[in-house]
């Protein structure tokens, strides 16, 4: 347009005319180019930093670290610099993958795992914690989701209004990561709040998220989703998707892909099906045997075997939290930490 323009002027003037016009055209297209050309570098900058901080291997910087406190005083920080990245590359489904599930991972590792280890006289402060960690699951759950609707338009309502069959049909493997964490980050959140209707009622989407996940990558993450399953289908009822029969296949699945290298099987089954069943025998058979195994034998995944197996041994530590008769002594109050104890009145 801005070309035309210039050559109709330039042909009623004289030859001075014409170069001094040209002169101010060929200024011009280069201004433009100038211009647009610093707006594309800005873009591709952006998108090599958002690429070399989501790529292939980024999460194990968090995930092979051997030091817990590190990492949990870490994370905070990691989080806020993803989303201020996320908020000049909003469409970059890396950095939304990488924000999200660390929201989730934080949540799990950093607020709830404590929360449910503080002692019971300090229960207001547990259930301060245990909310904190369920708004921090669904603020990472649905980051994921926003993504899966940027792919995918429409996605997020596709669970109410009937249409969801057709959405997950176009799923694809690449997918699988978004899924994951999109779906334990909501259950997540619906464990510490199971009377939330709003969360229930979505219960038979996230299972057909999961299952879809799980046909298109059976091996992801070395066996997460048979993990994820042991807990599903122990801890749901029957009417919402539960599956006692299932959990033994899957936790076999479990330890089977990961190798034996991961202490998360041991953990969950401790929980979802042992306490439960109220059977100690195998809760200690469990966790005896997670706590067997070696953080350093799986280095990309050292930090979550140190956190898992600090919590096996919590568990095993407390049985008598979880069980009605587990053959312990309670009887010995001389090893009560007397100095820890603390009494707490609300009024």
């Amino acid at each position: 347009m801005f070309i035309s323009q210039y050559a109709g002027l330039t042909q009623s003037k004289g030859s001075i005319s014409i170069k001094f016009n040209m002169k101010k055209l060929l200024l011009l297209v280069l201004v433009g180019f100038i211009f647009m050309s610093s707006c594309s570098i800005n873009k591709m900058a952006m998108n090599s930093i958002s690429d070399a901080l989501t790529g292939s291997g980024s999460s194990d910087v968090f995930t092979g670290d051997s030091d817990p406190v590190l990492v949990g005083e870490a994370l905070p920080f990691a989080i806020k610099l993803y989303e201020t990245l996320l908020a000049q590359n909003p469409k970059h489904q890396g950095l939304i993958l990488t924000t999200g599930s660390l929201f989730i991972m934080y949540a799990n590792a950093y607020v709830q795992g404590p929360a449910e280890m503080l002692p019971q006289h300090r229960y207001l402060e547990k259930v301060t914690e245990l909310e904190r960690a369920r708004k921090l699951y669904l603020r990472g759950a649905d980051l994921l989701y926003s993504g899966l609707e940027l792919k995918y338009p429409g996605f997020s309502e596709s669970g109410q209004n009937g249409t969801l069959e057709s959405y997950i049909a176009k799923l694809k493997k690449e997918d699988v990561p978004v899924i994951y964490w999109a779906v334990a980050g909501m259950l997540s959140a619906y464990s510490l709040d199971p009377f939330n209707m709003t969360l229930g009622v979505r219960i038979p989407e996230l299972k057909f998220m999961i299952e879809k996940a799980y046909e298109l990558d059976p091996d992801f993450n070395n066996g997460a989703i048979d993990d994820f399953f042991i807990i599903f289908y122990a801890s749901m009822p029957e009417a919402m998707g539960g599956n006692s029969d299932l959990v033994d296949h899957y936790f076999a699945k479990a330890v089977e892909k990961s190798r034996g290298l991961s202490a998360s099987p041991y953990v969950s089954y401790a929980k979802s099906v042992a306490i439960p069943a109220q059977d100690y025998d195998k809760f200690r058979e469990m966790l005896e045997t997670a706590l067997t195994i070696d953080p350093d034998g799986d280095p990309s995944n050292r930090l979550v075997n140190i956190l898992t197996l600090q919590k096996a041994k919590f568990l095993l530590d407390n049985a008598g939290l979880y069980f009605i008769d587990f053959g312990g002594d309670w009887d010995d109050w001389d090893d009560w930490d007397w100095e820890d104890w603390e009494w707490e009145f609300e009024f």
